[in-house]
C-alpha cells in the first residue's frame, strides 16, 4: 500500500471525520424526505451533466475566473478544506470513467452520453465538473492533475449490509473459518492452543465456523468441554445466528438442561435431552446483543486492541474497492469503537449505522433518528430481526423444509405483537427500519408491520424502509414491495459461497430463486448491494460476478433467470446502496456536487467477459478525492 503524508496524497486535506465534517450534519435531508429526493437522482445527473460544460468555479486558489453559483460543490469544499491551506482543485484523468450519471438504468444506458467521461474535477471532497481531460485542464489551469493512465474508474463500491465493528473483534479471536481448520487439521488444536495461552477462567472464542468443513465433525459441548473445563469456550457460526458453547460457557449464560427453549430462539440437545451447547437465534444472540447478556464475553480485549484491528478492517475493505458501508447491527460497544476509530484518524471510509433495536429507545429519548450525523459516520436506521439465517437454515418459511433446529419452517426470533409494536414505534420516531428478514412467510410478517405503521402515522409515509436479505419471495411478495416503497438489501455474492447448502435445505425450487436481483429490479424496486461480511464473501466484484452469473463456488448455475447485467449489478453496489441509505443525493454516482468517492479499476466490469469480473484488480480507492488505498 503507498501513499501520500498519512496515507493522503499530496495537496489533499485529511479525509478523517473531524469539527470540520460537523457543520455538514444538518444539511443531510430527513429519512422520509429520501425518496422524494431520490426520485430526483435521474434529473439531477442529467441537469448537471448537462450544465457541466458550461458551469465556471474558482479553482480554489482565488483566481480571476467567474465562480458561477458556489452554493453547493464550492461552499461544501471549503468547508472540506483545511482552514489554513484553501482545497485545491484536482483533474483526474482515465481511459474511461463510469459515471452512472444516468441513475435510472435504462435500457440505453450504455448509450445515454451522459454515461461515463473522460475526465473529472474536484475540489475539497466534491465533484465539481465532468467532461474532457483537455477542456478541464483548459478550464483550471492550475490544478493538481492525476492522470490514471489505462484505468477505468467507477463511483466508490458501497456495501449496503456489513458489519466490520464486529469484524474488528473476530479477528482478534480464533478462526476456525474453512481454510483455517483445513491448515491445522479441525478445529479442536486450534481451540485448544488458544486455551493454553488463555488465563483459566478467561473466555476462548472462535469465530467463522463451518460445521460441514470441519475435518474432525461437528462441534458439540462435550467436545468444547474436551478442549477445556476451565475455560468458558465458545464457537460461533459463520452466519452469526448459532454458537456453540461447552459446560462453563452455557452455565455463564444462565442455560441449564432442565430450561425450556428461550422466546426467539432455540436450544440444541442430544438424544437424552440434555443440552448438546448449540444455541440457536435469540437463545444466542441476546447473550450477545442484550444489554443484560454475558458481560465478560465482550470484555477480553482492550479498545487499543480493537481500534488497531479495525484500522486493518478499514485497509482490507479498502483494497476491495469499498468507500462506503452500512454496518448492520450497531450497539454501544460498536458505536464507541467507530468514535474512538474516527477521533484517532482510523476511519477513512464513509459509514452508516443501523443500531440494534434493543437501544432505540434510548435513541429516542434524546431525540436521534436516522440521518443524525455527518458524511463520514451517520445514522442510517434502526435493526430488528423476525428470523433465521439463510445459510443457517433458520429462516422463516411458509411451505416446510428440513430445518437443523428441528422446526419445520425455521424460527421466528420476535413475536408479531414486540415485532410490530417496535416498528410503529421507530416509524413514528422518524427513523428508517431495517429488518433482517430471509423466509417468505418473514418478509411478508414486515411488510404487514410497515404498512400497518404507515397507516397508523402517515406523517413519514416516505421513509423508505429496507428488508435486509429479502432471500425467499415470491411474485406477489415483490409487487407489495414495489408499492410499499421498500429498500430490499439482499446478498452479492452468497450463492457463490453457500449456494450449495441451499438447495440441501430449501429444494431445487426455491433456492433458484434466491436472491431474485432480476424480479426486483423488473419491478422498478431499488435495490442495496450486501456482503454480510464476515458472515458472507467481501470483494463486491465477486458479488457482482456472481448477480450477472448465478454460479456458485462449484461452478453451478443457480436460478439463470435471476441474473442481471454488468451495469445493473454495478449500480445496485454503488447507487442502490447509497438510496438504501438515503444517501443517493450525494453518493453513488461521479456528477457534479456528489462526493468524489471513487474506485480505480485495472479493467472495464462492462466489457469484460462477466466470470472475469471478479478477477479485475483493484488499483486504487478514493475517499473525497484522497487516496486512502494503492495497490
Amino acid at each position: 500500500m503507498s501513499a501520500g503524508r498519512d496515507g493522503v496524497p499530496p495537496g489533499a486535506s485529511n479525509g478523517t471525520p473531524s469539527a470540520r465534517t460537523a457543520d455538514r450534519a444538518t444539511e443531510e435531508p430527513d429519512p422520509h424526505k429520501a425518496d422524494a429526493a431520490d426520485a430526483a437522482d435521474g434529473a439531477d445527473g442529467a441537469d448537471a451533466a448537462k450544465e457541466q460544460t458550461t458551469e465556471e468555479i474558482d479553482d480554489g486558489r482565488g483566481s480571476d475566473m467567474n465562480t458561477g453559483d458556489k452554493s453547493t460543490a464550492g461552499s461544501r469544499a471549503q468547508i472540506a478544506g483545511s482552514c489554513f491551506e484553501p482545497p485545491q482543485v484536482q483533474i483526474f484523468r482515465a481511459r474511461r470513467i463510469i459515471t452512472l450519471a444516468r441513475a435510472d438504468g435504462g435500457a440505453n444506458a450504455d448509450a445515454d452520453p451522459r454515461a461515463e467521461t473522460e475526465a473529472l474535477a474536484t475540489l475539497g471532497d466534491r465533484i465539481v465538473a465532468a467532461g474532457d481531460w483537455d477542456e478541464l485542464r483548459s478550464r483550471f489551469p492550475g490544478a493538481e492533475r492525476v492522470d490514471l493512465g489505462e484505468a477505468v474508474v467507477v463511483p466508490g463500491l458501497n456495501d449496503a449490509h456489513c458489519h466490520p465493528a464486529v469484524l474488528a473483534d473476530t479477528r482478534l479471536r480464533v478462526s476456525l473459518t474453512a481454510h483455517a481448520m483445513s491448515a491445522a487439521g479441525g478445529s479442536r488444536g486450534l481451540l485448544a492452543e488458544r486455551a493454553r495461552a488463555t488465563a483459566p477462567g478467561r473466555w476462548v472464542v472462535a469465530e467463522g465456523y463451518d460445521p460441514a468443513a470441519d475435518p474432525q465433525g461437528r462441534l458439540t459441548r462435550a467436545a468444547l468441554d474436551a478442549v477445556s473445563r476451565e475455560h468458558p469456550v465458545i464457537a460461533v457460526h459463520f452466519s452469526c445466528h448459532m454458537a456453540v458453547a461447552n459446560t462453563r460457557a452455557l452455565e455463564l449464560a444462565g442455560y441449564r438442561d432442565t430450561d425450556a427453549d428461550p422466546s426467539g430462539g432455540t436450544l440444541g440437545r442430544d438424544t437424552d435431552g440434555r443440552l448438546d451447547g448449540w444455541m440457536y437465534e435469540g437463545a444466542w444472540f441476546d447473550q450477545w446483543y442484550r444489554p443484560s447478556g454475558v458481560p465478560e464475553l465482550l470484555g477480553e480485549f482492550t479498545l487499543d486492541d480493537r481500534v488497531r484491528s479495525f484500522a486493518e478492517v478499514c485497509r482490507d475493505f479498502h483494497a476491495a474497492g469499498i468507500t462506503s458501508w452500512c454496518d448492520a447491527l450497531v450497539s454501544p460497544r460498536e458505536l464507541r469503537l467507530y468514535q474512538e476509530a474516527a477521533r484517532r484518524g482510523v476511519l477513512t471510509a464513509r459509514v452508516g449505522m443501523l443500531v440494534w433495536h434493543r437501544y432505540f429507545e434510548d435513541l429516542a429519548r434524546v431525540g436521534m433518528r436516522s440521518g443524525f450525523g455527518d458524511e463520514h459516520l451517520r445514522l442510517v436506521g434502526v435493526k430488528l430481526m423476525i428470523d433465521g439465517a439463510l445459510a443457517g437454515g433458520t429462516c422463516l418459511c411458509r411451505l416446510p423444509y428440513p430445518s437443523q433446529t428441528g422446526a419445520d419452517n425455521g424460527i421466528q426470533v420476535m413475536t408479531d405483537e414486540e415485532f410490530g409494536a417496535t416498528v410503529r414505534a421507530v416509524h413514528s420516531a422518524g427513523s428508517r427500519v431495517a429488518v433482517h428478514a430471509n423466509g417468505d412467510l418473514a418478509v411478508g410478517k414486515v411488510l404487514d408491520a410497515i404498512e400497518a405503521a404507515r397507516a397508523e402515522d402517515p406523517a413519514y409515509a416516505g421513509t423508505n424502509h429496507r428488508i435486509e436479505h429479502c432471500s425467499l419471495v415470491d411474485d406477489n411478495l415483490v409487487a407489495r414491495i414495489a408499492a410499499a416503497g421498500v429498500t430490499p438489501v439482499p446478498f452479492g455474492a452468497f450463492l457463490h459461497e453457500h449456494g450449495g447448502k441451499l438447495r440441501g435445505y430449501y429444494g431445487d425450487e426455491r433456492a433458484a430463486a434466491a436472491c431474485a436481483h432480476r424480479k426486483f429490479l423488473d419491478a422498478g424496486i431499488r435495490v442495496g448491494g450486501s456482503s454480510d461480511h464476515p458472515a458472507g464473501p467481501l470483494p463486491p466484484l465477486l458479488a457482482i460476478r456472481t448477480m450477472v452469473t448465478r454460479t456458485t463456488g462449484d461452478g453451478e448455475v443457480l436460478g439463470p433467470e435471476q441474473r442481471v447485467t454488468a451495469r445493473e449489478a454495478l449500480e445496485v453496489y454503488t447507487s442502490g446502496s447509497a438510496h438504501a441509505t438515503g444517501e443517493a443525493h450525494i453518493k453513488g454516482r461521479l456528477a457534479p456536487g456528489m462526493l468524489a468517492d471513487f474506485t480505480v479499476l485495472g479493467d472495464d466490469p462492462l466489457t469484460v467477459a462477466p466470470e472475469r469480473i471478479a478477477d479485475i484488480p483493484i488499483l486504487s480507492t478514493w475517499v473525497g478525492a484522497q487516496r486512502v488505498w494503492q495497490v
